[in-house]
């Protein structure tokens, strides 16, 4: 019998995605010779690929003894690490616009994108995919939280535009706003894991004995990879934000779709491996968790930090976003529910979410710069 030939892969006993890990100390050759800003930047993003793909690797060991609530909201935690790094740079910068524009991007790109492209590909081998309910149920309310805690202070500002208000007014009420957001999001967290966690257990096969996979590396390994793979990832988002500015002039893009797009797709590359990985392998209730506790995540806690953070630092930031930032926001979250409310899905549904984040994507590479410029102007009042 013939043996079969083996490829590169096999024969060094290495994935092909981490041979992109060569882009790490090449990102880190050019900041020190202080390179062209196009080169770096795409050097940063192609290392923060691989080391996406390693977290994902170490928060499915740990899925596989946690339970997917508790593995969704790790993987979400780790994910969002790298673009909390990246929003508190450009904030230490003065780019409120950019760090506005990264959390509508992450919180539209994991809902539409991230779940949506999960889906698709789930769908492709499976005819039908179920999911949690009630955790979709609630994924969707505490969305609604989440829009209307931006939208409020957006219609305020607006409506305080034609009186004697000042603007710290706004600030105070994008505090006040932040805070409660906070509260409501550690307050779920006790929900789904400690007084109701019963409502997120996987559910038990119907026929024959229940499947018990051993995870690939022990939990403290595990936890070990994970933390090693995020210090590398804040590294590349430390490149990535001094270079983003000149590769984006290069590139011809404007700052808002800058924000929104790539920085938040890079943000969040770690969900995007995980939750499609997840669901092919018919795990649809980690996949939906990841991409929905992401979202929510950056929006109840992220978004909160941020503001917070920043009256700290002594530039504070108002949760003021632009009308179109609302709106796909809000697209977003309903969408979301149209498609999550039967606790099933299949690959048509996965397409129609990748349609609406391609049309708002669209919306926002084709805001004119003047408008993009008064945006900034009016989201940093």
């Amino acid at each position: 019998m013939n043996e079969p030939k083996k490829t590169l892969p096999q024969l060094f006993g290495i994935p092909p995605l981490y041979y992109l890990l060569i882009a790490f100390p090449i990102a880190c050759g050019l900041r020190f010779m202080h390179a062209n800003e196009l080169a770096l930047f795409a050097a940063s993003c192609l290392a923060i690929i691989p080391l996406a793909g390693i977290m994902g690797r170490a928060t499915e060991s740990l899925a596989e003894s946690m339970g997917p609530a508790a593995g969704g909201l790790l993987n979400a935690t780790f994910g969002n690490a790298a673009e909390l790094i990246i929003a508190l740079l450009a904030l230490r910068q003065g780019e409120h616009d950019i760090v506005k524009a990264s959390i509508t991007g992450s919180i539209i790109g994991n809902v539409l994108l991230v779940l949506g492209l999960s889906i698709l590909v789930g769908g492709l081998r499976y005819p039908r995919q179920t999911f949690n309910r009630t955790a979709a149920g609630l994924g969707t309310t505490m969305m609604a939280l989440a829009a209307i805690g931006l939208m409020v202070p957006t219609i305020f500002f607006y409506i305080a535009a034609g009186t004697q208000a000042p603007s710290k007014d706004l600030e105070h009420l994008s505090e006040e706003i932040a805070i409660i957001l906070a509260i409501m999001y550690v307050l779920s967290l006790f929900f789904t894991l400690k007084t109701h966690h019963h409502l997120f257990a996987e559910p038990k096969p119907e026929w024959g004995p229940e499947e018990v996979t051993e995870p690939e590396w022990s939990r403290a390994k595990a936890l070990t990879i994970l933390v090693i793979a995020t210090a590398g990832v804040a590294l590349m988002s430390e490149f990535l934000v001094g270079s983003v500015e000149e590769a984006a002039k290069a590139l011809g893009m404007t700052k808002i779709f800058v924000g929104v797009i790539v920085v938040a797709i890079i943000g969040n590359a770690a969900e995007h491996s995980t939750a499609v990985l997840m669901a092919l392998k018919d795990k649809m209730d980690l996949s939906v968790t990841i991409a929905v506790g992401s979202s929510i995540q950056v929006a109840m806690f992220v978004a909160p930090a941020l503001v917070l953070a920043s009256v700290l630092m002594g530039d504070p930031m108002d949760l003021h976003f632009t009308p179109l930032e609302v709106v796909s926001v809000t697209i977003a979250m309903g969408v979301m529910a149209l498609v999550s409310q039967d606790g099933e899905s299949h690959w048509m549904e996965g397409a129609l979410l990748l349609a609406v984040y391609v049309i708002l994507g669209l919306a926002f590479y084709h805001l004119p710069a003047p408008v993009e410029q008064a945006a900034a102007v009016l989201g940093t009042s």
